[in-house]
């Protein structure tokens, strides 16, 4: 039975991180989540595991943020497992936005991976092109499919009515290619309405 166990909590110049006391396997189960205190507002002990709910983590709170992540939680299954090998004494991390919607505390991330998204506020303010590139829990991805959906509506013109300003209107499979080209589209978590031509 995988328990918490086999991790152990370092701490270094006040930062804490969570390492492992023996090897895993890609794909290996790690621990399960813990959910015995479940909350509807993220803090910094916690983990999202679903629209409005939040869970202690425990131990787990010491997982550090990494764009290069070696574990991933599953808030379905509420297990932590491996997603590459990882060796005995090695920090573990995972992708932040992979469970956050919307981060209680954002910060800038040092991680140094070649991916790195620098600011670490949820998936809420992350381009498609940057998401699609990871695990992301079901609740994320509905919340992000929500917030397409929430923006193509505003971006449909009312019949017999015309753009101001010259605006482009573009449909969520149009939204959703320009995302992969032009991240900056993407701002604060809301998508801008359009793109003035004579800007």
């Amino acid at each position: 039975m995988a328990s918490m166990d086999t991790l152990t909590i370092k701490t270094e110049n006040k930062f804490r991180s969570l390492i492992s006391k023996r090897a895993y396997a890609k794909g290996e189960l790690i621990c399960e989540i813990p959910t015995e205190k479940v909350v509807n507002k993220a803090n910094r002990f916690t983990v999202q595991i679903g629209r409005d709910k939040h869970t202690d983590v425990g131990k787990l709170a010491a997982l550090n943020h990494s764009c290069n992540p070696n574990v991933i939680l599953d808030t379905a299954d509420l297990q932590m497992y491996a997603c590459r090998d990882i060796e005995k004494g090695e920090e573990l991390s995972f992708f932040y936005p992979s469970t956050e919607w919307e981060m209680d505390a954002p910060f800038i991330c040092l991680c140094g991976a070649s991916s790195c998204i620098h600011v670490v506020a949820g998936a809420r303010f992350l381009p498609l092109s940057t998401l699609e590139h990871h695990y992301l829990n079901q609740h994320i991805r509905e919340m992000m499919i929500e917030l397409l959906n929430n923006t193509e509506k505003l971006l449909e013109r009312p019949e017999g009515t015309k753009p101001s300003g010259r605006f482009v209107f573009i449909s969520l499979q149009s939204l959703h290619n320009l995302s992969r080209t032009h991240p900056q589209f993407l701002h604060n978590g809301l998508i801008h309405l359009g793109h003035r031509l004579d800007q």
